[in-house]
């Protein structure tokens, strides 16, 4: 759930706002928000050097190699500045060497089949007056040169003859002269296998600073406390000596600043946050419903603090819409065992273990809807061998969709009636209510236009209900005409976007009938392939493979694409949860 917040303000005389931030950061409690601007010369000093860190970080990371990094020790912050220049300087030299290298790797392609002279020669015979000139020149234009030019053919491409010109004097010529290079093609070999050696040491020289990573880290995590301090100080207000700033603190947090308040003699104000007051969000929910915080850490979106937390009903249609997508109890295995694996190798240094556990019940998610339509890295060779789903019925393609449209159905509804509790007792819930008929109403059509089936002869009355509470209900007032032609707006919005949204839900078995055929032709192709020697029977078992590896990295893929697209994008939108808020970010130590 989402938890409850106050509005706090401080107020300190000048002299104590700097000793007053470093406590409040130690209390850990106060999200601040910002008086003023914060503008100061510490700010832009310590942005430059983050900015520094940031750049030399990137640096290493595309040039570290394990076999080439030594232990360093730092003498001080002031030794790790001096290294991140020289980093930083490497880097550009490197960078400028390796432009520069490849341009003179082109100009070598271009002259090569000239074959090597050295142009110092050319100047040469110029000062004796003979001229060597090179054109570029179409075969039948050949003719077109002065008589008394003499043309040696060098090379041809197609109907391009490349050619030498010599002469004496300087007669008039037609056609443009190519500029002959400025060294010979031996030394800009030479240059270039020089410049390989040079790059290579630059590289190894930048590599061997990766020792200092953990220091640049440290670095980093210091300067954003710093940055987030002298934030807060220029970021507050000040008024007849008296410094004040406001921010934001959990309800349950309230006697904790209040005692640190009395005890350091601030002054201070806590008060319920208004309409139109930007309050962050913070989200406390169980363990169970806590697992499904790395999806939405890693789509980074927080639902504003007057929306609601969907979290425990994402986590359960997710699950579902995982297995579902997946649909292959042989994948959904091998997610299991990778899941132990990365468990068992990095658990003890990953802090937050819910990713863990949360793959642990998508795993099984998948195993049991695999079983469900009997899958295992394929269904056909296993209903062949004489295995019988758990759920057949789930294998019939018009049950299947229809299940789908009734999952999307039964979602969609969670969410107005979420909605309509929240606005009880108020009669603005019963146009929830309403559209909770035209969902139900949206699925009989689905079924109806999609599938064939006939439409119920009580759904007409599903309809007239919901539409008559979404009219009258939408906005409810004493001036009726008002009231319906808002809801009239409404629903004209509406109807179509309900019906859309309850036929999205088919992705969860187009998608999800997508793998599978996918995993049968792979085993189709490998049996084809292996069913004619030993080195066919290997090339079948690597198509075997490499197919179903293709399936196991694309699975997830369309599950954050369909399955994460349902619950924020379809879900969210009748659950009137726009994803606008921020998190909660106290100023603090850590």
């Amino acid at each position: 759930m989402i938890v409850a917040m106050k509005k706090a303000f401080l107020v300190v005389q000048n002299k104590d706002a700097d000793s007053s931030i470093r406590n409040l950061r130690e209390l850990g409690l106060l999200h601040v928000e910002h008086e003023r601007d914060p503008k100061g010369r510490e700010i832009t000093l310590i942005q430059d050097d983050l900015n520094l860190v940031n750049q030399v970080v990137g640096i290493l990371g595309n040039f570290t190699r394990e076999s080439l990094t030594v232990e360093g020790k730092l003498k001080n912050q002031g030794d790790l500045k001096v290294i991140m220049q020289h980093i930083v300087d490497a880097h550009k030299r490197y960078e400028h060497l390796k432009e520069y290298s490849v341009t003179l790797k082109s100009r070598i392609n271009q002259w090569e089949r000239w074959g090597d002279f050295e142009p110092k020669d050319i100047q040469a015979l110029k000062n004796d007056n003979i001229y060597l000139r090179f054109y570029e020149v179409l075969k039948d234009q050949i003719s077109n040169f002065p008589k008394n030019v003499i043309i040696k053919k060098i090379f041809t491409q197609g109907a391009v003859v490349n050619c030498l010109a010599i002469s004496t004097g300087e007669p008039e010529i037609i056609f443009k002269e190519i500029e002959p290079p400025k060294a010979s093609l031996s030394v800009m070999r030479e240059r270039l296998k020089k410049d390989a050696l040079a790059l290579r040491s630059i590289q190894d020289n930048i590599a061997e600073h990766a020792s200092y990573l953990d220091d640049l880290f440290t670095l980093k995590n210091s300067l954003h406390r710093d940055l987030e301090f002298y934030e807060t100080l220029y970021g507050m207000g000040q008024e007849e000596g008296l410094t004040y700033l406001k921010g934001y603190i959990p309800f349950d947090a309230e006697k904790k600043l209040i005692a640190a308040a009395k005890k350091e003699g601030w002054g201070i104000l806590l008060k319920e946050p208004l309409d139109n007051d930007n309050v962050p969000t913070l989200m406390r929910n169980p363990a169970w419903i806590s697992l499904i915080r790395p999806v939405l850490k890693l789509l980074e979106v927080v639902p504003g603090y007057r929306e609601l937390d969907i979290s425990p009903v994402f986590l359960i249609f997710f699950s579902l819409f995982f297995g579902m997508l997946i649909g292959d109890a042989g994948y959904g295995l091998v997610y299991l065992f990778l899941t132990l694996f990365m468990h068992k190798k990095i658990g003890g240094r990953v802090k937050n273990k819910s990713v863990f556990f949360l793959f642990y019940v998508l795993s099984s998610c998948a195993i049991i809807w695999g079983l469900l339509i009997g899958a295992f890295f394929g269904q056909e060779w296993l209903l062949k061998a004489g295995f019988k789903p758990f759920a057949p019925s789930l294998n019939n393609v018009s049950f299947i969709q229809a299940f789908c449209f009734f999952i999307g159905a039964v979602h969609l509804s969670i969410a107005h009636s979420w909605r309509a509790i929240l606005k009880a007792p108020s009669l603005s819930a019963l146009a929830d209510i309403g559209w909770i008929f035209v969902l139900w109403a949206a699925f009989f059509i689905a079924k109806t236009l999609l599938l064939g089936d006939p439409f119920p002869g009580f759904g007409k009355w599903l309809i007239s209900a919901g539409l008559i509470l979404v009219l009258f209900f939408t906005n409810p007032q004493r001036n009726i005409l008002k009231a319906v032609g808002e809801g009239a707006a409404t629903i004209a919005l509406g109807l179509m976007n309900n019906f859309t949204d309850i036929v999205s839900y088919v992705r969860l078995f187009a998608v999800g009938l997508a793998g599978v055929a996918i995993a049968d032709a792979f085993n189709a192709m490998a049996v084809s392939v292996a069913s004619s020697g030993t080195i066919a029977l290997i090339m079948g078992g690597v198509i075997l493979i490499a197919g179903h590896a293709l399936n196991i990295i694309l699975g997830p893929m369309s599950v954050l694409v369909h399955g994460v697209r349902l619950n924020v994008l379809e879900f969210s939108g009748h659950a009137n949860v726009t994803w606008s808020g921020f998190e909660y970010k106290p100023l603090s130590r850590k």
